[in-house]
């Protein structure tokens, strides 16, 4: 991608609108450029639509028009749900025209040094955590990207001497070419969003992109407990510092002593024994940060966030002294195991955010007392068979809804698995998760657990996840 400037007075397409394309049409729009803003959702579906139009940008909603994008078309820049099989993009990539996410724009755009947080699960409190210790550490960070807030946006308000931190999502990552942060992270790599990728080989190739532009001046954090960025580390181009809570490490950031196992066993009891973070530095100096169990967020794969975001400040100059405090306070981010309150003696938690199983598994293995879980969503051909020891260990009840209601019932008929709630759409999806937590709440007793931790993603019945988290929070307060 060339200069911004010289898109001065071109034809620019931006396909979708939300807060990414309109951040973006905005931004070709201001340096002068012929915008086009595109929508496949009709106009009443696309409330940014009137905004873009007074500023005299060009907005055609409900279908991708014949012509588009024509040979004299110089960007084509995407939102990143968008599939590439999209007719744009299909004539875009047959005349030549380049393709770009925003993200790639908003590296050409931020005078900031850009860190780059990517992963399957552990994403949004990676980034979250991170933006908090470098404002601890005084390094005038600003949090953008997936996490919500466009990165074109946020890359124009940035201080120089700042750092702009980014969650960055496999769809996001596709279309860089140019795009090279200063430390790039890579959490964890799981089976997800098959749907949109096709297969794993080009999700992982997608995640990879995050350090195919680096040199040795940057940094590349990676977790050491998991094979795929084992395997990744091996080609990163910057200096690596990995991160691990099951392996003692000559250098990164770990657990000490670590724990034994990536995944608690079945039925295993974490052990009592003092766990301190540890970060050891390439001469040898190794310092304490805290013991794990001060961290203001529970479970061990959010000691692993919390790993990935020292290493991260660390990397970005900030003092080890400075860190512990705000780790300590740090609570977690809104329908990330998210406490919603004891009703009747039942507490209840909102962990709408976990999309994909492993995510689930963690959150179910980071919570003490029996669990009634509600989940099911958008189906994206998985069996959830790795589901099965879970449901079977430390599963009391299940309510399962939308698409993948069905399969959910028969993984935990196979665990053993008796109470269990089949919720039927009702005539609406608000009112279809209210009935889920009405009858997850009837198989509950005092003491007992009800978690929202879907394994799925929400697009089947709600536009996002923060919706369906939001309506399970109601629905709690409500019963």
């Amino acid at each position: 991608m060339r200069q911004l400037t010289s898109y001065r007075g071109r034809h620019v397409v931006v396909l979708g609108l939300a807060r990414s394309g309109v951040a973006a049409a905005k931004l070709f729009h201001g340096i002068g450029a012929d915008v086009v803003v595109n929508d496949k959702k009709e106009r009443e579906q696309c409330p940014e639509a009137d905004e873009l139009t007074a500023l005299g940008i060009s907005v055609v909603c409900g279908h991708h028009p014949d012509g588009l994008v024509t040979k004299d078309t110089a960007l084509l820049v995407k939102n990143p749900g968008i599939p590439y099989s999209a007719p744009p993009i299909v004539d875009a990539e047959r005349l030549g025209v380049e393709v770009a996410t925003e993200v790639e724009v908003a590296w050409h755009l931020s005078p900031a040094p850009i860190i780059g947080i990517t992963g399957s699960n552990g994403k949004t409190t990676t980034t979250t955590l991170t933006g908090v210790l470098l404002e601890a550490a005084g390094l005038k960070p600003l949090v953008a990207g997936n996490i919500g807030r466009p990165l074109s946006e946020a890359a124009r308000e940035v201080a120089a001497d700042g750092w702009l931190v980014a969650e960055l999502s496999s769809f996001q990552l596709k279309g860089t070419t140019d795009f090279r942060p200063r430390i790039a992270c890579l959490l964890n790599v799981a089976e997800t969003h098959l749907d949109y990728h096709g297969t794993m080989e080009d999700y992982v190739d997608s995640k990879a992109k995050l350090f195919e532009n680096q040199s040795d001046e940057d940094v590349a954090i990676y977790n050491e407990d998991d094979e795929t960025c084992r395997r990744l580390a091996k080609n990163f181009k910057g200096s690596s510092m990995p991160f691990s809570v099951t392996r003692s490490l000559p250098v990164g950031v770990m657990v000490e002593p670590p724990y034994e196992n990536v995944k608690p066993a079945e039925g295993e009891v974490e052990s009592e024994a003092e766990r301190w973070i540890v970060h050891r530095a390439a001469d040898g100096e190794e310092r304490r940060i805290l013991r794990v169990d001060e961290l203001g967020i529970p479970g061990r794969h959010n000691a692993a966030n919390a790993l990935a975001a020292i290493a991260i400040a660390l990397a970005a100059g900030a003092e080890p002294e400075r860190l512990a405090q705000p780790l300590r306070d740090f609570r977690g981010v809104e329908h990330r195991l998210e406490y919603v309150g004891t009703f009747g003696g039942v507490k209840f938690y909102n962990d709408s955010k976990a999309t994909n199983p492993m995510a689930t598994t963690m959150s179910i293995l980071s919570l003490p007392a029996p669990l009634i879980l509600v989940a099911g969503g958008l189906d994206r051909g998985s069996d959830y068979m790795e589901l099965l020891p879970i449901f079977r260990d430390r599963l009391k009840g299940l309510a399962a809804l939308g698409e993948t209601r069905e399969k959910l019932g028969r993984v935990a008929a196979m665990s053993g698995l008796t109470s269990v709630k089949i919720v039927e759409p009702d005539k609406d999806a608000e009112s279809t998760l209210r009935r889920a937590v009405e009858e997850a709440a009837a198989m509950a007793e005092p003491g007992d657990i009800v978690l929202l931790s879907p394994a799925c993603a929400s697009w089947d019945m709600f536009p996002s996840y923060e919706v369906r988290g939001r309506i399970f929070k109601q629905s709690a307060h409500t019963l």
